[in-house]
């Protein structure tokens, strides 16, 4: 969960956000343990639904004990299990952490992944990291789910058209704040306010001034309040934007 340097329990991190006014969670699950836990979390709490699936750096380890089909499997059944359960994700491409021996595994899963989000009406999450021309070539093959978010945005403005020209979301985060990250900005001041979400990533890409400590969703504010100083919008415009997107990517009826 949205942890923070504090170790807050469940209800202290959703008091925390509704304090600052994010008023909703979606939970990722991306490997099996995860995955059950953020569909319990979301049963239990009106503030969150889940999104489950296996994190592309999975996908090479389990096909290595001969277990990926089995946990697609597993994962599948979990898409099934509840109707907290909004997407399938994340899931996608990552060549930083697994070499060309693993690739073939992540693009096994990445496909069935997309075809359980077609199969069950579900929005697909996406992670991608120093994959983008083959996230984008495997999506344009099978086709996109309908609704389809890129998870952590970390492209150039190039990367961000082409992702808008497909209709899909771009989920920004505290990264946006980073002094190195003048590419992720360039690609956000491109993106359509309607295209535009926000995330935490938690417990990773603490916002500055706050880096150092586990981030979480009471954090999001200070991420928002960056992306309008970038996009030159007025703070409530955009906020108001991003929720209705929320309601478009994942739903409206949250609880």
């Amino acid at each position: 969960m949205d942890d923070s340097a504090e170790q807050l329990t469940v209800l202290d991190a959703l008091e925390r956000a509704r304090a600052v006014n994010v008023p909703r969670i979606v939970q990722i699950g991306c490997d099996l343990p995860g995955a059950k836990w953020a569909v319990q979390a979301a049963e239990a709490h009106d503030a969150i639904v889940a999104g489950v699936a296996l994190h592309p750096n999975e996908a090479p380890r389990l096909a290595a004990d001969g277990q990926l089909d089995d946990a697609l499997a597993e994962i599948e059944s979990l898409v099934v299990s509840s109707p907290r359960v909004r997407a399938v994700g994340e899931t996608g491409l990552d060549y930083f952490r697994t070499g060309e021996e693993g690739r073939a595994a992540q693009h096994e899963s990445f496909r069935a992944h997309i075809a359980m989000a077609k199969k069950h009406d579900k929005t697909l999450v996406i992670h991608d990291r120093d994959s983008h021309a083959d996230v984008l070539a495997v999506l344009d093959e099978v086709g996109a789910p309908e609704r389809t978010v890129m998870h952590c945005f970390s492209g150039h403005a190039d990367f961000a058209r082409a992702c808008v020209e497909r209709g899909f979301w771009l989920s920004y985060s505290g990264t946006v704040t980073f002094k190195n990250a003048e590419p992720v900005r360039d690609a956000l001041a491109v993106t359509p306010i309607e295209r535009l979400l926000v995330e935490t990533d938690a417990p990773f890409l603490t916002p500055t001034p706050y880096r150092g400590r586990p981030n979480a969703s009471y954090l999001v504010p200070t991420t928002v309040r960056a992306m309008a100083q970038v996009l030159e919008v007025d703070l409530t415009v955009l906020c108001e934007a991003i929720g209705a997107n929320t309601d478009a990517a994942f739903g409206g009826a949250w609880g």
